[in-house]
């Protein structure tokens, strides 16, 4: 039987020839040594692959399990059922391309359709499209479509959404032409103004706030309302779409246009992706829908059918008077998030989004009973909170890891958001979703107040050396023996 190498020796030669090297040794040099197998694995002669598979089973068995994780700033860790597993990845959804030919795409079409109902019952309004790419590229559509129907290039930004969010939206505006002004957060909520435009720009075109946003604070749609009716603009709310199991659709207060990340139904943290962006319009907006949308029909028969709709010309060959080029989506993490949602159900959204926000009641109570842990902001939260502690933060996370605790996410007022009320203090960003468990969070609590513990006898504030800047932790004595560096 031959070897299964998928490369020649000509190959391989042509390969180390072009990186200057002689030999794969030397290819594989900067792997330590004390990494490397020399002489393979130390399994015995003929072991049976079921034997074999056990034997390396127990190898693997030794290394350290995974952190339990209390981070999130838009990626969570909720819970993948079998069913959101195993039914997105049948033959039929993994292999199906795109769905311009509906007599050989009924499956994947019908897919899609029942996924754009749902998450437009979870938006509060009548039309959602078959997906975008993530949270951040349905942000940038939203503001795209929110312009080109008002006219106007202005962007009211809450300094609460999402500083990735931001981001895009930032590169986006740089070469479309378009103005972002942000709004503060006063106490964890955007301070919206009615009246003044801030920076005596024009007046917006869009007004885009999240909730939760980034500080899990929920915010105050019926101002967001009230400034976009001020101002004349359309209102875009990034929302948390398992927030829809507890609390009134951003549709039914006001919002325009609704976008999210789809990750928290069916989609793995993954590393960061691939993941989904959620959007959902006014009716009257549809044509100006970025992406994909599918409708439903009959077909000659009298049969019911499913088909690619309303699609704007512009969007595919007049592409410099579209209002968004983007014509795909992501069919596959769509589907998943379907049978999620589908699996799930009224009531089962309601648990989850009840177990989420009762963790983190419990949670947030435990940890402000830690001496010198604060509240960073006092507006209600529902998944997710920050602390300010008596420590720096990205140095506990590294403890906290040690522990065996993903703690959260750092965050910096100063650099990353726009706040009227933060002193730019360093605080953590904790997340919990329905996976963490009491035990888990008393186990999380203590090994934070263990950690804590450390912290006064080596750290010491220093004041801020100019107005503004942000206040820095500094070592002030070593640790004593026998106390962990």
């Amino acid at each position: 039987m031959g070897h299964y190498v998928p490369h020649t020796d000509g190959e391989l030669a042509t390969m180390l020839a072009s990186l200057g090297l002689t030999s794969l040794d030397e290819l594989f040099d900067c792997i330590p040594a004390a990494l490397r197998l020399a002489s393979g694995l130390d399994l015995a002669d003929g072991l049976s692959e079921p034997d074999t598979l056990d034997a390396l089973a127990e190898l693997a068995g030794r290394n350290h399990g995974g952190l339990v994780c209390f981070a999130g700033a838009g990626a969570y860790d909720h819970g993948v059922p079998a069913a959101a597993r195993a039914l997105p990845f049948r033959s039929e959804f993994v292999t199906a391309y795109t769905p311009y030919q509906p007599e050989v795409a009924q499956g994947v079409l019908q897919a899609l359709f029942e996924y754009q109902t749902m998450v437009a019952r979870l938006a509060g309004l009548p039309i959602a499209n078959a997906s975008l790419y993530d949270g951040a590229a349905a942000t940038v559509e939203a503001v795209n479509l929110a312009s080109a129907a008002t006219r106007r290039d202005t962007v009211w930004v809450s300094g609460g959404l999402h500083p990735h969010w931001r981001g895009a939206l930032a590169t986006f505006a740089a070469g479309s032409g378009h103005e972002l002004v942000d709004i503060p957060l006063h106490d964890g909520r955007t301070a919206w103004p009615t009246t003044a435009v801030p920076g005596e720009k024009g007046a917006p075109g869009a007004l885009v706030v999240a909730s939760p946003n980034y500080l899990g604070c929920l915010e105050d749609l019926p101002a967001a309302r009230a400034a976009a009716d001020a101002t004349g603009a359309r209102l875009v709310v990034a929302a948390d779409p398992v927030s829809a199991g507890l609390l009134r659709s951003p549709g039914s207060q006001g919002a325009d246009v609704v976008v999210g990340e789809g990750q928290p139904f069916g989609t793995p943290l993954s590393f960061g992706g691939p993941y989904l962006g959620l959007f959902a319009c006014r009716a009257e907006l549809v044509r100006r829908l970025p992406g994909r949308l599918v409708g439903e029909t009959v077909d000659v028969e009298g049969r019911r059918a499913y088909v690619t709709t309303l699609r704007a010309r512009e969007q595919d060959i007049r592409r410099e008077k579209a209002s968004s080029n983007v014509c795909t989506n992501q069919t596959l993490i769509a589907v998943c998030c379907m049978v999620q949602l589908a699996w799930l159900g009224t009531s089962g959204l309601r648990e989850l989004a009840l177990r989420c926000a009762q963790g983190t009641r419990y949670a947030r109570d435990a940890l402000l009973a830690i001496p010198g842990v604060e509240p960073l902001v006092g507006a209600p939260v529902l998944r997710e909170f920050a602390v300010r502690l008596p420590a720096d933060p990205a140095v506990v996370v590294d403890r906290m890891a040690e522990e065996g605790f993903l703690a959260g996410v750092p965050i910096g007022l100063a650099g990353g958001m726009a706040t009227d009320d933060g002193d730019g203090l360093d605080a953590l960003l904790i997340a919990v979703t329905e996976r963490r468990t009491r035990a888990q969070i008393d186990a999380y609590a203590a090994a934070l107040e263990k950690v804590m513990v450390w912290r006064p006898r080596r750290w010491t504030r220093r004041r801020a050396a100019k107005p503004g800047r942000p206040r820095r932790w500094t070592p002030r004595r070593a640790a004593r023996p026998g106390r962990p560096p």
